[in-house]
């Protein structure tokens, strides 16, 4: 796994929107817009998009796509800054799994999830390009840039305890992952979800992504890598 993959991947994880690029029926040109996103456990994008909306028309045509991760937001120079172009094929999907990670991350998409003209989409990814400033350009195949994670339905679990623990009785941990970790300000933090490298965190529309020191493969060594969170965040000096 290549330091490249590794920034690729975290800029997939740590961003609830994207740059979604589909090619229009009608007349082959290209179209970019606006979605929110979520991600699998080994960083697939996954999408909510309406079947009335110009994207998923397209998508039902071709279902080619690319997403921007734009990490750039805030530098006093954009292009010094990194982002990656994910490029794959949008496949609709009723799997639990990717409608529980997109809501617990988008709660306000649960008002209208459930619409007939709404369904979710997992892409699958073919290959990435990354933009990590001047200089570190490079193309990923998708065998390096997702995280290859064989039991899925067995990380829904412990990851759905967790997070339920993590926001019920933590909450003084959470903040102080934020802040002093995180360099965050304000409080009322929640977790959002977890995977084998890295928790996220959101507090209205702001959203943090916090990478484990090493990955976790189960609940136990999950549990040890909050821990770890923990005491770092409690040995910051304020």
């Amino acid at each position: 796994m290549t330091q490249s993959a590794k920034k690729a991947r975290r800029l997939m994880r740590a961003h609830d929107w994207a740059g979604l690029g589909t090619v229009m029926a009608d007349d082959g040109q290209p179209f970019t817009s606006l979605v929110l996103v979520a991600a699998d456990y080994d960083a697939s994008p996954i999408l909510l998009l309406s079947d009335l909306a110009e994207h998923s028309r397209n998508i039902a045509a071709d279902n080619r796509v690319s997403l921007l991760f734009d990490g750039t937001r805030g530098l006093p120079s954009a292009l010094t800054g990194a982002r990656v172009s994910v490029q794959g094929r949008a496949e609709r999907s009723d799997e639990t799994r990717l409608r529980r990670r997109f809501l617990a991350r988008h709660e306000d998409a649960a008002g209208y999830a459930d619409f007939g003209d709404f369904a979710f989409y997992r892409v699958a990814v073919e290959r990435g390009h990354l933009v990590a400033g001047f200089g570190e350009i490079e193309w990923i195949d998708a065998r390096d840039l997702l995280f290859r994670q064989p039991d899925l339905d067995g990380m829904a679990a412990w990851e759905a305890d967790a997070v339920q623990h993590m926001n019920e009785d933590h909450g003084d941990s959470l903040e102080l992952y934020a802040r002093n970790l995180l360099g965050a300000d304000g409080t009322g933090w929640r977790m959002t979800g977890c995977d084998p490298e890295g928790c996220d965190l959101r507090r209205e529309g702001a959203v943090l992504r916090l990478d484990f020191g090493e990955t976790a493969n189960d609940a136990d060594s999950l549990r040890r890598q909050l821990v770890a969170l923990a005491r770092a965040a409690a040995a910051v000096k304020p």
